[in-house]
């Protein structure tokens, strides 16, 4: 055997928000906010348990150690330390787009 260490340490990636990103048009919060709820709303039709998708949702609107409490807590296997792509224990697979973790660098502020 290696010392590559247990599975366990494989799985604990430390979350991090994802990189710097801009959206195709620049956006205002209000569409940003309505695009994360159509994606909420719809992502538990496509496949997976809506107890992840539903920890996955409170993973991306905590901060990043609230968040990374969450993930381990719901067992979820974090593929992209970004949690773009993540697998719960059977193997089902979950894609969160960026614009439900962070903010588009075009995000147009509200004055």
């Amino acid at each position: 055997m290696g010392c590559s260490g247990s599975k366990e340490n494989d799985a604990a990636k430390q979350i991090r928000k994802p990189k710097p990103w801009k959206h195709s048009e620049p956006i205002t919060r209000a569409q940003l906010v309505q695009m994360r709820d159509e994606f909420w709303d719809t992502a538990p039709h496509y496949g997976g348990r809506k107890e992840i998708w539903d920890a996955l949702r409170a993973a991306a609107e905590s901060d990043i150690s609230l968040a990374q409490a969450i993930v381990d807590s719901a067992g979820i296997i974090v593929q992209s330390p970004d949690l773009t792509i993540c697998y719960d224990e059977r193997g089902a697979k979950y894609e969160l787009p960026k614009y439900v973790l962070s903010e588009p660098t075009n995000l147009i502020r509200d004055n």
